[in-house]
């Protein structure tokens, strides 16, 4: 006897976003915000070249402050190189168009993984594990919003499918992308995170500090000629970011709690 099998899921790119602060609106600002997360993604990724594919968009979910559907993994390289700054530019221009109203600010997780059309599974919660990162929160929380509007996380596969693969994505470099331990509730795995048009190298450092080095991270570190780990350990609350270079991980960082904060 033959056996038996199934056949696996189609793989899809998971986009999600949420809206910042959306429980401190009024009930007028709530309605407007659910009205315009649609159509801000809508230009966003018509900007980025990739109507079509959101016009077939998969399982499609709308929360008050929040918008996940699926889409075909292709592309990926367009979510990911072309649709963040795309989105801080739609979002700018809403700012500008209504001054008088609070500035909205977008958390954004994107993923990648086997999905069946109802969009129940394991890279769906994963994908909501991402965008409920405190690194996320944080970085929102602390940021001008008239200047930060958009901060974004990409699950690991997502990195090395469309940094390893050559394709074009815009004019996106990976050292944009801090990585990042992710850890919500029983999920810990580790993404990338970046905020359009900003360089991790030039972070104040009164915001990012040295962050002691442990296990394998430790031995990485001591790979790194004339490198040596740090003492400090980071304040209850921070959020643990690693600098990854062509010799490995090379920096660690925290952010959140602590001497940076005011």
């Amino acid at each position: 006897m033959l056996p038996s099998w199934e056949p696996l899921w189609p793989y899809r790119a998971v986009l999600a976003v949420d809206a910042r602060n959306f429980s401190a609106l009024d009930s007028k600002g709530m309605q407007q915000v659910n009205a315009d997360i649609l159509p801000l993604l809508a230009q966003s990724l018509g900007a980025s070249n990739v109507s079509a594919h959101w016009e077939r968009r998969m399982f499609g979910q709308h929360a008050g402050d929040s918008y996940v559907a699926g889409m075909d993994p292709e592309v990926l390289p367009a979510l990911v190189g072309c649709f963040p700054d795309a989105l801080r530019k739609a979002l700018a221009h809403r700012r500008a168009d209504a001054p008088a109203s609070m500035p909205l600010q977008l958390r954004v997780s994107i993923h990648v993984g086997p999905l069946p059309n109802t969009g129940l599974g394991v890279p769906m919660v994963h994908t909501h594990r991402l965008l409920d990162d405190d690194a996320l929160r944080t970085l929102l929380n602390r940021a001008n919003p008239e200047i930060t509007n958009t901060a974004v996380i990409i699950s690991q596969r997502v990195y090395e499918d469309v940094f390893e693969s050559g394709c074009l994505n815009g004019d996106v470099l990976p050292d944009q992308f801090m990585r990042h331990l992710v850890k919500v509730k029983k999920f810990q795995q580790p993404a990338y995170v970046h905020v359009p048009g900003f360089d991790w190298r030039l972070a104040d450092p009164e915001i990012f500090e040295p962050l002691h080095a442990t296990d394998v991270a430790t031995e990485q570190l001591a790979s790194v000629p004339g490198a040596s780990p740090q003492a400090a350990s980071p304040a209850p609350g921070t959020v643990s970011f690693s600098h990854s270079g062509e010799h490995g991980v090379q920096a660690y960082n925290h952010f959140g709690a602590g001497r940076g904060q005011r």
